[in-house]
């Protein structure tokens, strides 16, 4: 689809981190800070709800990149809970990490794009799954891979991913029931070496995808973020 599913973890990932260089360490921290502020005014310029691990979850959490149309609309965005994870797999001490991620997508019918060229596809629960997927990927780095190999990796395991995502009723998914808002919800569920995805909608307007690591699914819960200053 042209604003979700055509959207990759990479696509989302590029602004979550200021890069250092060799100039002064005020000059670092301010630029770390203004990308914190727009990321967090981006979450906060969305026009659905944002939702995050319920209060079940009492570690750190925090804003992690949103994903907007060509018009400037946000469309999605990430929230972290637990570790920041690491790309490359066979950093020491990786295979420990704890993390879930949950994006949020908002529900939109098949609509006309932002520049009138073109009608953008339904937004449902396959795009939270593909989102999910993607995001996964982008935070997995096979240890047998050399670095000129894993574009090539990543590609290949981004299209698998394109393609579960849009047969969530196939072989390869299960349901689980988890929480939102307290009501017992029916997601998509898969299971991978890398970690686990999640995908489902909710009743307030919004699809939740979810992935992680080292952390179960099974007992997690989601919740809508009240105030996304507390992540910021």
């Amino acid at each position: 689809m042209a604003t979700t599913s055509g959207v990759t973890a990479q696509d989302t990932a590029g602004a979550a981190s200021a890069q250092g260089g060799s100039g002064p360490r005020t000059t670092v921290g301010g630029t770390a800070a203004a990308a914190a502020r727009r990321t967090a005014d981006g979450f906060r310029s969305a026009g659905f709800p944002w939702y995050g691990l319920d209060e079940a979850f009492t570690g750190p959490r925090r804003l992690m990149q949103v994903g907007t149309a060509a018009d400037g609309t946000v469309q999605h965005g990430a929230i972290g809970h637990g570790d920041e994870p690491s790309i490359r797999s066979e950093v020491a001490g990786a295979e420990k990490e704890r993390f879930a991620v949950v994006v949020t997508v908002a529900a939109s019918p098949l609509r006309r794009s932002g520049d009138g060229t073109g009608v953008l596809d339904a937004t449902t629960a396959s795009s939270a799954a593909l989102l999910a997927g993607s995001g996964l990927l982008a935070h997995t780095w096979p240890p047998q891979l050399d670095h000129c190999l894993r574009d090539d990796w990543l590609d290949q395991q981004t299209e698998t991913a394109f393609e579960l995502a849009h047969d969530l009723a196939g072989p390869a998914w299960s349901t689980l029931s988890l929480p939102v808002d307290g009501v017992p919800t029916p997601f998509h569920y898969r299971e991978s070496e890398f970690g686990w995805v999640l995908a489902g909608t909710t009743g307030n307007g919004v699809h939740i995808g979810a992935y992680g690591r080292g952390m179960s699914a099974y007992g997690l819960g989601f919740s809508v973020v009240r105030d996304v200053s507390a992540y910021a």
